[in-house]
């Protein structure tokens, strides 16, 4: 008879009370099925709950029935409510920590309270579940062999700008790689338009990138395509709605010869007709259909990359 693989090892723990410390709980990102038998024992038997936002999470507990005592844990206040909780847990309390949705401290608060943990000798326990980045990977069709999540991008368009141009320069040469690199975003549904604007005029019309909107949700979808393509779908709607992952194949990096190509074509303004180099810099924009400051950002990078050969 052929031998079968050994199964995997796997613990019940359901009937071992919990012991002390900082338990990291997942929450569901929509569906309210996603939520674990181990999150819902954890919330059950610990003694307080730290959570983002409390009229959110007690949305969650009165659903399964769940009487545990909640406190706030948010941006805001998690350094001031990290010394109580930690004296709490030192005297032998059990406290779980959950964001709105999702894993806390991902796009969330909770690594401060983690590292405070961590450092006053209170075992902190992990108890996985729902997560909006890699639920999204897995469907997106996009390579999940090497990805990064980045979460949300700058909210002012130059600063988002200076930031796709610098993860793009860091990206190896397709020939480098054996497949794209994946790059996961969060981003709000009131910038989704601006950033894949950016995203095709720095990285091209045909990046591959998909959008994942309300994962997990009854309205949930993917959006898949170039980004010319995904950016003239959402642009044909009244208003763009939802919690969005984005997700994109990683572009190539920047070229020296780009930074070149720019040195020369500002050094032969500046000699030819005998512009200063802001003047060079704007007529370089005009003909480029970029704007000066993105010139000016590259420009100064390139400098600096001569420098340090």
């Amino acid at each position: 008879m052929e031998n079968l693989p050994a199964l995997p090892e796997f613990e019940d723990s359901k009937d071992q009370p919990l012991a002390p410390g900082l338990y990291l709980v997942a929450t569901p990102i929509g569906n309210l099925e996603d939520i674990t038998l181990r999150a819902l024992r954890v919330l059950r038997s610990c003694d307080r709950i730290a959570c983002e936002d409390t009229r959110q999470t007690r949305k969650l507990l009165n659903h399964f029935a769940i009487s545990t005592p909640a406190i706030s844990c948010h941006e805001h206040n998690e350094r001031e409510r990290a010394v109580e909780l930690i004296a709490a847990m030192q005297e032998g309390q059990r406290v779980a920590l959950v964001s709105d949705a999702g894993m806390p401290g991902i796009s969330d608060p909770g690594t401060w309270l983690v590292r405070a943990a961590l450092d006053a000798d209170v075992r902190v326990y992990p108890i996985p579940g729902a997560n909006a980045a890699l639920t999204a990977l897995v469907a997106s069709g996009l390579p999940t062999r090497s990805f990064r999540f980045l979460g949300f991008l700058p909210e002012k368009s130059g600063a988002r700008r200076t930031a796709l141009e610098a993860i793009a320069a860091g990206q190896p040469a397709a020939a480098d790689a054996a497949e794209p690199e994946t790059l996961i975003f969060h981003e709000a549904p009131h910038r989704i338009l601006d950033t894949l604007q950016d995203m095709r005029e720095l990285w091209g019309e045909e990046l591959q990138v998909v959008v994942a909107r309300e994962v997990t949700k009854l309205h949930e979808e993917f959006l898949r395509g170039t980004v010319s393509a995904v950016l003239q779908q959402l642009a044909s709607v009244d208003r763009v709605r939802g919690e969005i992952t984005l997700l994109v194949s990683a572009p190539q990096g920047v070229s020296a010869e780009t930074g070149q190509d720019l040195l020369a074509a500002l050094a032969g303004l500046q000699s030819a007709e005998g512009l200063s180099e802001k003047d060079a810099l704007k007529q370089l924009a005009r003909q480029s259909g970029r704007s000066k400051s993105e010139l000016y950002r590259e420009l100064q990078r390139q400098r600096a990359s001569l420098r340090n050969r």
